[in-house]
């Protein structure tokens, strides 16, 4: 779930036509996981070919990154590494809870009631889904891009060099990783039901402004990273009874994070070397961003044949990918 700065925050709500022309490294993990989450069947079922393998994350790479190449934007996925020794109980923890949600699930679904919020839950990103994901993307001309480590810390060091525009996550790591823009909501765009409610909301994208929220809350980067550590992130379990609130009230008073613990007589376990994680985390330079061609053959054969997707559906999609390369283009060699 990443480190919650979400009421300390402030975001601008855009139109998806105004990622046109910007290139967004996307946070493969989170972006999956979304589309695993949200494209389900009532039931709370994910969409299954006739094998019993999910391809609910399939549907959302084919469907709405072509939604957001019609729209003129170019993206990247980064997929995450090797993940950080602090992390290890974070990892074992949201297994854990899946595991439960899953047998929640199963109880509503034998007692007829609505599960959904568990299914939601108790979902899984198995080694599988992410090389079939990979296989679609490369097939699609996305560039896949394999981190080191953190996704959303290679994410982020690719908009610092600017060889992207932003990074695009539900989370609000990328930030502390020193991403200058994040943009959220960009896959899930659309009317959504309210978990536990018959509510329906539009979402939006927004975007996150990391030198104007800094200079807003008159903080520097590495105190937004000790405001993070004291709330509670990925890798560590945040003081007791303190929000992002309260953090930023502490770090204004106190200046850092040392003091603030000192001043409270308490301890985080890896501090020091959590805020070195977020300030200088392992990332690769050698990488590629350019889009290719769509191999229309290759989606076709991998989804139609092999996962039993709609031929005439994803026929549609594959020439909307193809056209899509040349929206507010003036030639293809901008792409290629």
């Amino acid at each position: 779930m990443g480190v919650d700065l979400g009421d300390l925050l402030e975001r601008e709500n855009i139109e998806i036509k105004e990622l046109s022309g910007s290139w967004i490294a996307v946070d493969a993990f989170n972006t999956l996981y979304q589309f695993l989450s949200i494209i389900r069947q009532k039931d709370g079922t994910p969409l299954k070919d006739g094998s019993g393998r999910t391809t609910s994350h399939l549907s959302g790479i084919l469907y709405r990154m072509t939604n957001l190449l019609e729209a003129g934007a170019k993206v990247a996925f980064v997929f995450d590494g090797e993940p950080p020794r602090f992390k290890r109980g974070t990892l074992d923890q949201r297994a854990e809870t899946r595991s439960r949600a899953q047998e929640m699930w199963e109880r509503a679904r034998e007692e007829g009631l609505d599960g959904f919020k568990y299914a939601q839950a108790a979902t899984r990103l198995g080694d599988d889904m992410v090389a079939d994901s990979k296989r679609l993307l490369e097939a699609m001309g996305i560039p896949v891009i394999q981190a080191p480590s953190e996704g959303e810390a290679q994410a982020a060091f690719m908009a610092i060099r600017g060889d992207v525009d932003l990074v695009a996550s539900q989370d609000y790591d990328a930030l502390l990783f020193g991403a200058p823009q994040v943009v959220r909501n960009m896959a899930v765009t659309g009317k959504r039901k309210l978990p536990g409610k018959n509510v329906y909301v539009d979402v939006q994208p927004e975007v996150i402004d990391l030198a104007r929220e800094l200079s807003r809350l008159g903080i520097d980067r590495e105190q937004l990273v000790d405001i993070g550590i004291l709330c509670g992130t990925d890798y560590n379990v945040g003081l007791r009874r303190v929000g992002p609130k309260t953090a930023l009230k502490l770090i204004r008073e106190h200046g850092t994070l040392e003091r603030v613990l000192k001043a409270r007589g308490e301890t985080i376990e890896d501090a020091v070397e959590i805020r070195e994680l977020f300030l200088h985390p392992p990332t690769d330079n050698d990488y590629e961003i350019e889009m290719k061609r769509p191999d229309a053959d290759k989606v076709m054969a991998f989804l139609c044949d092999e996962r039993d997707f709609s031929q005439e559906r994803v026929e549609k999609a594959v020439k909307r990918l193809e056209e899509a390369v040349k929206v507010g283009q003036s030639t293809l060699d901008k792409w290629f």
